[in-house]
């Protein structure tokens, strides 16, 4: 009997969080590796999306695949890999985009959210990032993947793809495998500590709340204790109501594999949880940088990963693109 095939990927757009590591990247190393063929992406080419610096990008490229490391993937036993050595990607986005419609994209809540920040800031909507979700189905398409484990922000891409690969199937015959998306169980979404109705996005430029991997721990306590609270003094676990706390209830019951409504009852002041919740996300975080330590001082042994990652995922990929390259009625070379 076949594995499952999983894959995910994470962008190089700014550090990676905690917000990454729980809704994410845990789990990537602590089950998905272990039950299924599994392979992880440093998705470079959904960056350039945006205006960016290209040193940075490179960097924060870099940073992602060895973090991903550090956070306990193994390559004995997982694909890890850049995806713009995978000329495949982008083989396949543009057959994607000829099935796709502009309708489609321009539906996508991510686009509608990203293109009005971009034009507050006074810049122009780069066309890549309305068609950055045919890319992402790509991403997926090109290896079967059977599921796709993302938070919550992203199960709508997710059931864009599972729609372009029935499309596809069904003018030009059977190619792809249509994938289905796995949130995780808890902290499928982790929200700003400053402003918990908005994500712990990478990209945000909300520093004081969103906790990076690399945080040392004094600036992790800081930026714990200094969350944004509700009104009330009831510990209460309500997402509606009192989304602050909520948001730590959440940290903590991840961290320390518990129920945030389980915990809601345990706490009698908000400073009591705050400072559990602190200590909980240094712990959890301690590991990860020791390791990330230790790999930045080997880069030999990270780039190693990366090309042997890439060729893997070449081989995987090459058939299924080309299949889909016949069938959509082009000439083979």
């Amino acid at each position: 009997m076949e594995r499952t095939r999983v894959f995910s990927g994470v962008k190089p757009t700014g550090h990676l969080t905690l917000g990454n590591y729980l809704g994410a990247m845990r789990r990537w190393a602590e089950v998905d590796q272990h039950r299924s063929e599994a392979l992880f992406c440093v998705v470079d080419l959904h960056a350039l999306t945006v205006d960016h610096d290209p040193a940075r990008v490179r960097r924060l490229s870099r940073q992602a695949a060895t973090l991903l490391l550090a956070a306990g993937l193994d390559p004995e036993l997982c694909t890890l890999f850049v995806q713009s050595h995978v000329d495949e990607h982008a083989r396949l986005s543009y057959l994607l985009e000829c099935v796709a419609t502009d309708g489609e994209m321009r539906r996508m809540i991510q686009y509608k959210e990203k293109a009005a920040r971009e034009q507050r800031r006074g810049g122009s909507v780069r066309l890549s990032l309305l068609t950055y979700p045919v890319l992402m189905a790509a991403d997926i398409l090109a290896y079967g993947a059977d599921e796709v484990p993302v938070g919550d922000d992203q199960t709508q891409h997710v059931e864009l793809t599972r729609d372009l690969a029935v499309r596809f199937n069904q003018r030009y015959g059977h190619t792809f495998v249509v994938p289905k998306a796995t949130p995780p169980k808890v902290a499928s979404r982790v929200m700003n500590l400053q402003d918990p109705v908005s994500k712990m996005g990478k990209s945000d430029d909300s520093g004081p709340g969103i906790v990076y991997l690399l945080d040392e721990p004094e600036v992790v306590e800081k930026k714990v204790m200094r969350a944004v609270t509700d009104s009330g003094r009831d510990v209460v676990y309500d997402p509606q109501e009192r989304p602050g706390l909520a948001n730590l209830l959440v940290i903590l019951a991840a961290c320390q594999g518990g129920n945030p409504e389980a915990l809601g009852g345990v706490y009698e002041s908000y400073g009591a949880l705050k400072k559990d919740t602190a200590e909980a996300v240094v712990e959890l975080l301690r590991p990860v940088q020791a390791r990330h330590r230790e790999l930045c001082a080997d880069p030999a042994y990270v780039e190693g990963v990366l090309r042997r990652g890439a060729e893997k995922a070449r081989e995987m990929a090459r058939p299924r693109v080309d299949a889909a390259y016949r069938a959509i009625g082009l000439l083979p070379a």
